[in-house]
């Protein structure tokens, strides 16, 4: 027998019924989110930062691609790390497959870090991506946007974080205290006439919408399986989980 309640039909039926309510529910409300989203204020960025790509230099106007919206995801890639945050990573392995539908619809993703570019390239190499990914290196972009921070700052609350971040740490060829000084985030600007916006922002639990394997996760029987102090503790780089053999392979 399964770990699980079972039913007949009908009661499975009658059961799925009163879940697709809350759901229906739940989708009103992001409606209405993504509604107030849109009457979000917008933010002048006055400064000008330039940054290092593929083709040379280029401001935060540049980086549109001759769009009018730019969706920025900001990498933890500090310039002492010798390869990208592991969790950072995983997100990151959903991107490519957005880029052409995004363009359609007026919008550049790109990623931003604060390690030189030529990092960033072999690590993007070595993932087998190809989205714009540009260095922040020398800019004041992550500091104004706090998702920098300096070992002074970290080193006052490092020491309360679950014992796993370490491994990520160590993933990324630092410690503790230096995987910190950076922070994930998506941050989304929009150009009209000659200035540039700040429309929106989130970090931590608002980055799950383009975390692409929570929502599928969240629909198979064992969930997440995820709790503290283990939450995102599985989670390794597509190139480090150990290989489960192909069903023609069992024999």
């Amino acid at each position: 027998m399964p770990e699980h309640t079972t039913a007949t039909r009908g009661q499975w039926d009658a059961a799925r019924a009163e879940l697709l309510k809350r759901e229906k529910e739940l989708t009103r409300m992001s409606d209405d989110l993504a509604r107030q989203r849109l009457e979000l204020p917008w933010l002048l960025v006055e400064k000008q930062y330039t940054f290092q790509t593929v083709d040379g230099a280029r401001t935060l106007a540049e980086l549109f691609d001759g769009r009018s919206q730019l969706v920025v995801y900001h990498f933890m890639f500090g310039p002492e790390f010798e390869a990208g945050c592991p969790v950072c990573s995983s997100i990151a392995d959903s991107f490519n497959g957005v880029l052409a539908h995004l363009a359609a619809r007026d919008v550049t993703m790109i990623c931003i870090s604060r390690a030189p570019l030529e990092k960033l390239l072999a690590y993007r190499e070595r993932m087998g991506w190809s989205f714009n990914w540009v260095s922040s290196y020398e800019s004041d972009f992550n500091w104004d946007f706090e998702h920098s921070s300096t070992r002074d700052e970290v080193s006052a609350w490092a020491d309360r974080v679950p014992p796993f971040v370490s491994r990520f740490a160590s993933d990324c060829g630092t410690d503790v205290v230096g995987y910190f000084t950076e922070g994930p985030g998506l941050s989304v600007f929009a150009r009209s006439d000659d200035g540039v916006y700040l429309t929106y922002a989130t970090t931590a639990r608002g980055l799950e919408v383009v975390m692409a394997y929570y929502g599928i996760l969240d629909r198979v029987p064992r969930g997440r399986s995820e709790a503290d102090p283990v939450f995102q503790s599985w989670l390794h780089r597509h190139d480090e989980y150990e290989r489960t053999p192909d069903p023609g392979e069992l024999g």
